[in-house]
């Protein structure tokens, strides 16, 4: 037989990661941290925190092996350990959704599915890939720049969502438009769809988004769009 004292304390080394996932603000840093690596002055924006906050956040995060940094200057960037912390985050969520009951209702409120047309606007990762590559549909990232910037599905023209009603003329009018953003439970592409819709424009969402993309093992590009 083991040694139960030793038992325990490995599994409160375990129990750290679970620790360290309690909270929702922590999740929303890895949600933002699955498109890419982002300095921490941007991800306490994109997730409305404080500096400090977010750091203390961010800390905890590294504390339990989830996140690595580099300093850049006088400038810290946080990333993701590993892919597997990208696997292990849509585990969590998948779990949730499927477990929890009060997980369905609030991402139907916070999506506004009951509001939008429902899986005959989507598209296959698959099947994007295929008519990417045949250029027979336009593909649109609707993300923040930075988060285009770390990684981006290959080809995809980047007009960040608020900007993409003035920015309509940069879009093919005789194709149809894929538009994409983080993953599953980004409302930025549904809000884009409809935004080309209203705007006589052919558009769909890619099926979930780059979150799963990525995890998909699929074909990404880093940089800014020229």
């Amino acid at each position: 037989m083991g040694d139960k004292a030793r038992k325990s304390e490995l599994f409160e080394e375990f129990a750290r990661v679970g620790k360290a996932l309690a909270n929702g603000k922590r999740l929303e840093l890895l949600d933002l941290l699955s498109q890419g690596e982002r300095s921490v002055e941007t991800l306490a924006a994109a997730a409305g925190l404080g500096l400090s906050t977010a750091s203390a956040h961010l800390q905890t995060l590294r504390q339990a092996g989830l996140v690595t940094t580099r300093r850049d200057g006088n400038r810290i960037h946080y990333d993701l350990a590993g892919p597997d912390i990208l696997r292990l985050y849509s585990l969590l969520r998948s779990v949730a959704q499927e477990h929890v009951a009060g997980v369905e209702p609030k991402r139907v409120a916070y999506l506004e599915l009951g509001d939008r047309r429902g899986d005959e606007e989507e598209i296959s990762r698959e099947e994007l890939l295929a008519r990417a590559r045949a250029g027979t549909a336009t593909v649109l990232d609707v993300r923040p720049d930075e988060e285009y910037n770390a990684a981006h599905i290959p080809g995809a023209i980047s007009i960040p969502l608020e900007e993409l009603s003035d920015r309509l003329s940069e879009l093919p009018g005789d194709q149809e438009v894929v538009a994409y953003c983080r993953g599953a439970y980004c409302v930025l592409a549904y809000e884009a769809v409809a935004l080309l819709h209203a705007a006589g424009r052919r558009a769909r969402r890619l099926h979930e988004g780059m979150l799963e993309w990525r995890i998909g093992g699929l074909p990404v590009e880093a940089g800014s769009a020229a």
